[in-house]
């Protein structure tokens, strides 16, 4: 009988290429150790980002839609607690699609707007500029690429400003990470500079279960298209129909979780590490968290990371919520 001790035994990378593909210390470190699990930030190349925007279309994924509904009725109320000529920057920006509801009302109190959206996908930030400047002329995008570990773009801005992190990624991010990552931004703004958080809320489990197992099956083929880019990038052998995706509420973390299941034992060879991985029938690659807050709870984090809260908006079936914090 094959034992998961002896499947998850792996042979040691005797040299990497150089220079390493940008994914290459990310992919080592989370496939070698155990339990295996890669940052979310990897599902986000430009097939991937692409099929997010499916996810949020879908009949089943609620979070979008609802965050969206709350920033229409709400963008007047929101921008008029804003301050004058406010700048707008945008953490895992995308395609800025709702961020498109404020930004018209923000053109209704002043003449112009200068956007900062930062994202890991060049595709989705190339789309974000091209359409926003297309469709709002008064509004100047200036993409950033990367992740949060360098916000310096931010202090390239006058105040006030504006900083958006929206549609519940955050939720993507450990407490302790969460706190971290707010306060990394409060270190970056100036006193009378504000945030705009949005998170999903905890509410029934099913209905959370089927947004993140559609009957389409777009967010399989999302969470399976990490291992294609990892064929791709670093040259893997990974046969993506050979896992499968498996995503389930952990009520006592208070999130919902995506997997990759291995349907048979397997060794996958990736070039670009010198690296044979072995994985036996039902182990998993841990690929993505969402944690789901309480209004209490969103405040709190807003307030640990160095806000002062300043209002809270939801739907009327509190299923999404929207903050507003101050640098005070």
């Amino acid at each position: 009988m094959i034992t998961p001790e002896r499947w998850n035994r792996i042979s040691t990378p005797t040299s990497m290429p150089s220079p390493a593909p940008v994914i290459a210390g990310d992919v080592l470190l989370g496939l070698t150790r155990m339990p295996k699990s890669l940052p979310p930030k990897l599902l986000y190349d430009a097939e991937g980002s692409a099929l997010f925007e499916k996810i949020t279309c879908l009949p089943e994924y609620y979070p979008t839609r609802t965050e969206a509904s709350i920033l229409m009725t709400h963008a007047d109320e929101i921008c008029g607690r804003l301050g004058p000529d406010v700048s707008v920057s945008e953490l895992g920006a995308g395609t800025a699609t709702k961020t498109r509801i404020l930004l018209r009302s923000l053109l209704r109190q002043q003449c112009s707007v200068n956007y900062f959206p930062l994202d890991v996908s060049d595709a989705a930030l190339q789309l974000a500029k091209d359409e926003v400047e297309r469709e709002m002329g008064a509004v100047n995008v200036h993409p950033q690429i990367g992740d949060f570990e360098d916000l310096g773009f931010l202090k390239l801005q006058p105040s006030p400003r504006l900083v958006l992190y929206i549609g519940s990624s955050i939720g993507n991010l450990e407490h302790g990470e969460a706190i971290a990552l707010l306060r990394n931004v409060a270190q970056h703004l100036s006193r009378g500079d504000q945030l705009l958080l949005g998170v999903d809320l905890v509410k029934d489990a099913n209905v959370m279960h089927a947004a993140y197992n559609d009957s389409a099956g777009i967010t399989a083929s999302f969470n399976k298209n990490l291992l294609v880019r990892i064929n791709r990038e670093l040259g893997g052998q990974f046969e993506p129909d050979s896992f499968s995706h498996v995503s389930f509420w952990n009520h006592k973390a208070s999130r919902m979780e995506l997997h990759l299941e291995s349907m048979r034992p397997q060794s996958v060879r990736v070039d670009a590490l010198d690296t044979t991985l072995q994985f036996y029938q039902g182990e998993r690659i841990h690929t993505e968290n969402s944690y789901k807050y309480t209004v209490e709870r969103l405040e709190d984090l807003l307030q640990r990371g160095g806000f002062e809260v300043e209002h809270t908006w939801t739907d009327p079936h509190c299923w999404f919520a929207v903050s507003l914090g101050m640098i005070i």
